[in-house]
């Protein structure tokens, strides 16, 4: 078995699962995702938005396949790139850090480590660029299918709150610990990567209580 990681570029755009190749919940702001959903063009608005974050920013996520498959994916972005980021109760994402959007293993690739290689590869990466933290919106009650990620698994790979919220808390992970994660904590990681499920969560999810 055969296992590589590429940076998501637009030639592989497209390897990502339909659900996440079309959904722009986190590249757009609330009215414009609307907009782009009643347009019939939500996947246009995603390339268009990897294309612009790989010309002034450079890479945004990363890629993994088994045997040539696409098998697993992980999206990040500093916050001016990611309109959805001022739309929680917990906003603003700190200056130093990137957002970790949303991350996935396929199921059938969920034993394999690739939720740890993922992660520490991006950790590796961003580390290289001068990224000091990785930030993340977290969501208590999580729901199966939802493209965030759930607090509690945020809070059993390392990443710690930095401001509490009983429905988005946003949390952190400096990136000197997770180039340092013990190996139950990326089989935690893992676990919680092969839960997930790329899809939007509803409008009215985000509405601060």
């Amino acid at each position: 078995m055969s296992r590589r990681l590429v940076n998501i570029t637009l030639d592989n755009l497209d390897d990502l699962p339909p659900r996440c190749r079309g959904c722009v919940f986190w590249e757009l702001d609330p009215i414009g995702g609307a907009r782009a959903a009643d347009a019939g063009e939500p996947a246009l608005e995603k390339e268009s938005w990897v294309s612009s974050v790989l010309l002034e920013w450079g890479s945004c996520g990363k890629i993994a396949y088994v045997d040539g498959a696409p098998a697993g994916y992980a999206l990040y972005a500093p916050p001016p790139y990611v309109p959805r980021s001022v739309a929680f109760p917990t906003s603003p994402v700190s200056a130093d850090a990137v957002l970790l959007m949303t991350a996935h293993v396929l199921t059938e690739f969920s034993s394999g480590g690739l939720g740890r290689m993922l992660v520490q590869s991006m950790a590796k990466d961003l580390t290289r660029r001068g990224v000091k933290a990785i930030e993340a919106f977290g969501v208590h009650d999580w729901e199966p299918n939802a493209c965030m990620l759930p607090a509690d698994y945020l809070l059993a790979v390392g990443f710690k709150t930095v401001r509490p919220h009983h429905r988005y808390p946003r949390l952190r992970l400096e990136l000197k610990t997770a180039l340092s994660w013990r190996e139950d904590v990326e089989v935690a990681l893992e676990r919680l990567l092969g839960s997930m499920a790329p899809a939007r969560v509803p409008e009215r999810a985000l509405r601060p209580a």
